[in-house]
């Protein structure tokens, strides 16, 4: 690749970011157990709660991100909250929810769905528009982003046990790096295209209220909004809880956090090379294809882990992941970007993906916490990937195809387009 002076950058503040971000939600299952003393049911608690709040926070970072365009605003604000993470965990979230699980619940979600969960979202949403007008691949800007989470995790289970605390402290030291990191990027322009590209140039325009009500009434947006509550929803809401079953299955909970770091960073770094082959694989097959194929991947790794009963069986589960996760959020961009106007691709990403995500984690996730309580891990699993799988084949009639538009690119499109409306 050529020298592209905001690749790089980017490339540096996705690695800073997730390496804090790691820091902080790795192991964030294990501390509200093991350091904040709660059991599964009132963990399902905690993640539902955080969803509710993170819902509010996509609806608003959606707007907010397609109104204010390319400005620093929303950004500074995500870094700035970024900086407290250090403080708030150790002075403020952990206390309360050892007092009164309900109001450190509430108090957890405000926080962690504006600064984690929906602050992540906007600033992955943000860097999207900067490479369609910059003309780099988002995918291998946001590799650089999971090789930053593989080296954290790697160090994350060793420092959690030594103080609970300190990876919290790490997310508020990479806060600041990325708050001089902004400061020092400059932003291009809707005019300021380096391939000239119309169609991106547009992305960077405000959007009206006129546009989110033709996108409710688009009935491509519902069915891409069936596939993420039948099928994205459950990646975090499985992921919440698998490090403590993982780490359940060594003698010492030490080792169990330990090992699970490093499982974690090797998952990681085998996601950050598909990431950068990922967006080659979906401009072949399509990006409804790609959603398709990472719902069946999902599937099996949902499935699998709720058939073997080994510590190493469990882990090779854990690294199909690697290449799921690549491949299910470049097709995502790619079928915003293919079938939705661009204008409104922040409020496609935070509220047709995130939001939509959130919300099925919200209802689903006390229900696997109180799952895992009652009948186990490994039945639980089952049961998600019945459902998993039950919706990628939905997907597979209700996702709007898109060969032709492969064959033929954006123009052909945008002619098949006038030659309807004529």
């Amino acid at each position: 690749m050529k020298w592209n002076r905001s690749y790089w950058g980017f490339c540096l503040f996705f690695f800073v970011h997730y390496f804090g971000f790691s820091s902080v939600m790795s192991l964030f299952g294990i501390w509200l157990g093991q350091a904040v003393g709660l059991d599964g049911t009132e963990k399902g608690i905690v993640f539902a709660i955080n969803s509710l709040g993170t819902l509010c926070f996509h609806l608003l970072y959606g707007y907010i991100s397609d109104k204010i365009g390319l400005r620093k605003h929303l950004l500074a604000i995500i870094i700035g909250l970024l900086v407290l993470a250090g403080p708030y965990f150790q002075f403020v979230y952990g206390p309360l929810l050892h007092s009164n699980i309900w109001l450190g619940a509430l108090a957890g979600s405000i926080y962690m769905g504006a600064t984690f969960s929906s602050g992540n979202a906007a600033m992955e949403s943000f860097i999207e528009k900067i490479s369609r007008l910059r003309a780099f691949e988002y995918g291998k800007a946001r590799m650089f982003g999971s090789l930053g989470w593989a080296v954290a995790t790697f160090f994350a289970g060793q420092t959690f046990n030594l103080n609970p605390n300190w990876n919290f402290w790490i997310c508020t030291c990479t806060a600041t790096i990325l708050a001089f990191l902004l400061f020092r990027t400059k932003l291009p322009i809707a005019t300021d295209t380096e391939e000239g590209n119309e169609a991106s140039a547009k992305s960077s325009e405000p959007i009206r209220f006129t546009d989110i009500k033709r996108l409710a009434q688009n009935p491509k947006f519902w069915a891409f909004v069936m596939y993420i509550v039948g099928v994205m929803c459950l990646v975090p809401v499985y992921d919440q809880q698998f490090p403590v079953y993982f780490s359940s299955l060594f003698e010492s909970s030490g080792t169990g956090n330990r090992m699970y770091g490093y499982l974690n960073s090797v998952q990681v770094f085998a996601e950050a090379l598909c990431m950068f082959l990922a967006p080659a694989l979906i401009n072949k097959i399509g990006p409804k294809r790609g959603l398709l194929l990472g719902g069946m991947l999902m599937f099996i790794r949902i499935f699998v882990s709720g058939i073997v009963d080994g510590p190493l069986e469990v882990g090779a589960t854990k690294l199909i992941q690697a290449f799921e996760l690549p491949v299910m959020l470049i097709s995502i961009f790619k079928y915003i970007r293919m079938h939705f106007d661009l204008r409104v691709s922040s409020t496609m990403y935070l509220v047709g993906y995130q939001f939509t995500g959130a919300l099925g984690g919200s209802v689903m996730s006390p229900i696997a916490g109180r799952l895992y309580d009652n009948i186990g891990f490994s039945h639980t699993y089952l049961w998600m990937a019945g459902y998993v799988l039950l919706f990628t084949l939905i997907a597979v009639f209700t996702l709007s195809d898109n060969v032709k538009e492969l064959a033929q690119g954006i123009l052909y499109r945008a002619s098949s387009e006038t030659v309807t409306k004529r």
